[in-house]
């Protein structure tokens, strides 16, 4: 389900595409209740229908508003719409991992600051990390 810019679901308001991945499309959104800008990361329709999917949609839910962790984006809420779920999230700004190795390499210095980041978080979010994702 690829959202326009200017959609609402409930008081978020689409502002623009940050990523697609394996598991939906992540936007930028506003919070027109709390005045703030947040992460929707929304399950496709067609996953909608798969059990699987929607269960491990579920889990991520969970497993994310189990945590509170310094490296890890804070799970806002879990709503549906249309029959697609989604996940309200903390907007982390700033590079991903892959663009910033893209860039330039890294120094060893700063790679062993991120590793250690990457390995203080819980084991269970770790099998779902990958560069993608915001340092």
């Amino acid at each position: 389900m690829s959202l326009e810019v200017g959609r609402q679901l409930g008081s978020y308001e689409i502002v623009s595409l940050l990523g697609k991945g394996g598991m939906g499309e992540v936007y930028r959104a506003r919070d027109l209740k709390l005045k703030r800008d947040v992460a929707i990361k929304i399950l496709p329709e067609e996953f909608s229908r798969d059990h699987d999917r929607v269960t491990r949609f579920q889990r991520e839910a969970e497993v994310l508003a189990s945590v509170n962790h310094t490296n890890i984006a804070s799970i806002y809420d879990l709503q549906e719409t249309n029959g697609s779920s989604f996940l309200v999230l903390e907007l982390v700004e700033g590079e991903t991992l892959a663009e910033r190795i893209q860039r330039v390499a890294l120094p060893i210095d700063e790679a062993l600051q991120i590793a250690v980041g990457i390995c203080d978080a819980p084991i269970t979010l770790l099998m779902n990390w990958k560069p993608q994702t915001k340092q």
